[in-house]
């Protein structure tokens, strides 16, 4: 029985995921009266994901997204109580050489596109400011690439973070962002070419927020009316995340050194701390199996289920 030689860990939320996997996954290939020649093609597809995987190329993250599981996973994972700023993927730019920059500094070196100037406060629900918290951004350039899909690449551009002050203000200078097509010229583009897919997103900046004692805060803001807004290749767009800029105009622009007919965005971020998100999944995940799964389930300390109870 195949359900219980993988039932043999100690760990219980471990035990509980590969025994539903194992569920769906022999459903899945029942269902579909799945062939021995179809399984050795998926096969073969995720075996070339797995090899087109470097150190600044994640194909699996890639393929994750074009399934929207990534966005499901977050949704998941990180529910928001009322009020609170919702997040989106991550996405398979991120990187971790980020430099820290003063606010007011500009991310993105000279030539990249349109300056764009990015003010805010971070605050929690109850809307007192939040100090210190670092704000870690990342968008591609105006040709619609990040800097690590350039061979030469020295070094992080048009990616940077800023910590708010005391007030929770924080001033970012950067650029007014592009739609760009995901990298399709692998395992995860030949896939999209073969059900009719495109491979673009719309103009987006993407952000991490963080700060001790607070749940992490994963999202991205996408430009509204963006013309592949409904159409995102990974599902990411959200309509509380869609913004809209104006021009800077003069008393701004002198104030941070722009010229009047660059771009501005006045966005606000709201965060939560790490025990309202767990109280919030816990509720969520909770509600959610009672309505939709049948039978009911044991919870470990996070509220996810551990065991069916039979």
């Amino acid at each position: 029985n195949t359900k219980i030689v993988n039932s043999k860990t100690p760990n219980p939320r471990l035990k509980f995921i590969l025994s539903k996997l194992v569920d769906h996954l022999h459903d899945f290939a029942r269902e579909t009266r799945l062939t021995t020649e179809e399984w050795d093609v998926g096969i073969d597809f995720l075996t070339r994901v797995g090899q087109t995987c470097t150190e600044i190329r994640q194909e699996f993250i890639l393929l994750s997204d074009v399934l929207g599981l990534s966005v499901l996973v977050d949704g998941i994972s990180h529910p928001k109580p009322e009020g609170a700023t919702i997040g989106t993927l991550l996405g398979p730019f991120h990187t971790h050489d980020a430099e820290e920059h003063q606010q007011g500094d500009s991310i993105c070196s000279e030539g990249k596109g349109e300056p764009l100037l990015i003010t805010g406060k971070l605050t929690d629900l109850q809307g007192e400011p939040i100090e210190g918290a670092s704000i870690d951004l990342w968008e591609c350039d105006e040709n619609g690439l990040y800097d690590t899909q350039y061979p030469d690449r020295d070094g992080p551009d048009c990616r940077g973070i800023v910590h708010t002050n005391a007030q929770g203000e924080f001033v970012i200078k950067c650029i007014k962002p592009t739609p760009y097509p995901i990298p399709h010229d692998g395992p995860v583009g030949q896939l999209l070419q073969v059900i009719k897919r495109h491979p673009y997103r719309p103009a987006h900046i993407h952000f991490i927020i963080e700060k001790p004692g607070y749940d992490k805060l994963i999202t991205a803001l996408y430009h509204k009316g963006d013309r592949f807004e409904n159409s995102d290749a990974v599902f990411g767009v959200k309509t509380p995340l869609l913004f809209e800029l104006v021009p800077l105009g003069e008393k701004l622009a002198k104030k941070y050194d722009m010229n009047a007919n660059d771009w501005y965005l006045e966005q606000n971020f709201t965060i939560v701390t790490e025990g309202e998100a767990r109280e919030c999944r816990i509720a969520k995940s909770k509600k959610f199996l009672k309505e939709n799964v049948e039978g009911e389930f044991e919870f470990n300390e996070n509220g996810l289920p551990i065991a069916s109870v039979d």
